[in-house]
């Protein structure tokens, strides 16, 4: 395969990320309507970055990230189940990845482990965090590898159908 991994005008290309998100989440219209406004939003955030991956010019993977702070709706969220089991300093000094996804016909090649490692190692912060679905799967399992640790687990995000967990680890990330 012909992957191309790099930087990403996600504010430009925002219905490709999207439509790859879409796929590989389960997205309904609606859904990627609000998520439009939040990633056009959000690549707005000082120190905002995306990267993709492309095969044969065509988007397959995205990933994209900020510095965290805790004025972002995301960690005012967070901030009181961190701080339950003694972990919200990890809110500070973090870069926190927004949103990783790849496309289900091009997963389980390495795409998603690439894409992060390559957006955290010119993170200027000690450590990353993230947020995924609290169940056992290969995005967690993923994240697992690479050092991430559960720092909250059954997080609720309001209008989420499904619990979260926190997971946060020091950078740079574990290689394999």
């Amino acid at each position: 395969m012909d992957l191309v991994i790099g930087p990403l005008d996600l504010a430009a290309h925002v219905d490709e990320a999207l439509a790859v998100q879409a796929i590989a989440f389960g997205l309904g219209p609606d859904e990627v309507a609000v998520r439009r406004q939040i990633v056009q939003r959000h690549m707005q955030y000082r120190g905002a970055r995306a990267l993709g991956a492309t095969s044969r010019g065509q988007l397959i993977g995205f990933v994209y990230g900020m510095p965290n702070s805790r004025t972002h709706w995301w960690s005012t969220v967070v901030e009181p189940y961190l701080r339950a089991g003694g972990n919200d300093f990890w809110l500070d000094d973090s870069f926190v990845i927004t949103e990783l996804h790849v496309h289900p016909d091009h997963q389980n090649r390495g795409i998603g482990r690439r894409l992060i490692t390559t957006i955290t190692d010119s993170a200027a912060e000690p450590r990353s965090i993230l947020s995924a679905i609290d169940t056992d799967s290969p995005a967690r399992g993923l994240y697992h590898s690479l050092g991430y640790v559960d720092l909250a687990r059954q997080v609720h995000f309001p209008s989420a159908p499904r619990p979260y967990a926190v997971m946060g680890a020091p950078l740079p990330l574990r290689r394999r």
